[in-house]
């Protein structure tokens, strides 16, 4: 299953180089793993045996910050809505109980 996620991912194809993004370090050693065989196969499919194929490790845009313990959920909601600063201090409110 990992290696049909790793080869559904966006590549780019330029002089003879397949750039193969990756989404984390995981799949790096899993392209190294079928890297041969697919070789192989692209090459004889293709008529071309001067492909190669490397992995690029993609940055990640969207590393938002998870929040898990109850004080982080309600900071978060805070940010969303600054009224509730109000309602927690008017009402005595702890947002860990």
């Amino acid at each position: 299953m990992a290696e049909y996620h790793l080869l559904n991912q966006p590549f780019t194809f330029k002089n003879n180089l397949i750039n193969l993004a990756l989404t984390n370090a995981i799949e790096e050693p899993i392209l190294v793993s079928i890297k041969p065989e697919l070789l192989t196969y692209l090459r004889e499919m293709l008529s071309n045996s001067s492909l190669k194929i490397e992995g690029v490790l993609a940055e990640q845009v969207n590393s938002k910050r998870i929040a898990y313990t109850n004080k982080e959920k309600f900071e978060h909601l805070m940010e969303k809505n600054p009224l509730l600063k109000d309602l927690k201090e008017k009402f005595g409110l702890d947002p860990d109980f």
